[in-house]
């Protein structure tokens, strides 16, 4: 077995509160290889436009399955780390709020000193159009039972990019920062962007954000290598998080090369190498973890 050389690193994990996310198997692959885990959760109320859905019987993956995740705190994830011999802990705050940025490095710190690996995984989503409502009609959702499409304002413009681009961007800044005046010489960086990221109708503003954090991405690492800090993306495609639901990952399929959505540890097991010794001489790269979907897209 190939040791990645993780064994005793803090990793900050952001976005990490849904146990069937990709922050949480984010945390739980690092975990596995030694490092001390430290997950950012913030509990969004999000309405479900099934209230039956939305029920806390529901068991099946979809929208409201998906949200009641999205409303827990990160205590069972923690749990499940400690209860396989792992070291993590977690503390909520909404990124949308520079004090929380600016918090949580100091959260992490107490918790297990100083940052060596940095996961910008949290993300603000709405699905949201420039078309007028009015001309929606039975296109107001992104897909049958999906979300509800919205017609871009200032809110849901600010909302994405706070968090998706310059939380990310901040987070950066102050992980440089502290790496720099140690003089550890040592520090990684993986951000999570998305497929598609350089634009898509009816998703605007998140692949637009996520577009801004690839950038962003790209200039630390060329500002940042020459400190020992490598800055890389993984950019996933449609991964089962807890809301797609069974029709919807039998219609995706046939899309996808490799015939399957992807599941959260395929974009940890990314994550990890890019946070590895083996990778120490990557730097600026974005990585689509997708199964191929790009390429079926002819992109």
């Amino acid at each position: 077995m190939i040791d990645p050389g993780l064994k005793d690193k803090v990793v900050l994990v952001t976005g990490g509160n849904n146990p069937f996310g990709i922050g949480a198997s984010v945390a739980r692959a690092f975990a596995s290889h030694g490092a001390h885990v430290f997950i950012h959760y913030f509990r969004q109320e999000i309405d479900s436009p099934d209230e039956e859905q939305d029920s806390d019987q529901t068991q099946e993956p979809g929208l409201g399955f998906f949200f009641k995740q999205q409303r827990k705190t990160a205590d069972e994830v923690v749990a499940s780390i400690r209860e396989s011999g792992g070291k993590a802990e977690s503390w909520e705050g909404d990124l949308r709020e520079p004090k929380n940025v600016a918090l949580l490095f100091e959260q992490a710190e107490m918790a297990f000193g100083q940052v060596d690996i940095l996961v910008n995984n949290a993300a603000e989503y709405v699905a949201d159009t420039f078309l007028p409502s009015a001309t929606l009609g039975d296109d107001a959702t992104l897909w049958e039972g999906g979300p509800t499409i919205s017609t871009i304002d200032v809110d849901s413009h600010d909302s994405h990019f706070a968090v998706n681009s310059r939380a990310v961007a901040i987070l950066m800044a102050k992980f440089a920062r502290r790496i720099i005046e140690r003089q550890t010489h040592w520090g990684k960086v993986i951000n999570i962007s998305a497929d598609c990221a350089w634009g898509c109708p009816k998703e605007i503003s998140y692949r637009a954000s996520k577009y801004a954090l690839e950038s962003y991405s790209r200039s630390a690492a060329a500002e940042l290598g020459s400190y020992g800090i490598t800055v890389n993306v993984v950019s996933p495609g449609p991964v089962q998080s807890g809301y797609i639901t069974p029709e919807m990952e039998e219609a995706l399929a046939p899309d996808i090369p490799i015939r399957r959505v992807g599941r959260p540890e395929d974009i940890a097991n990314a994550v990890v190498f890019f946070a590895s010794e083996q990778a120490s001489w990557i730097t600026g790269q974005v990585l689509f973890v997708h199964g191929g979907h790009r390429m079926s897209l002819g992109q």
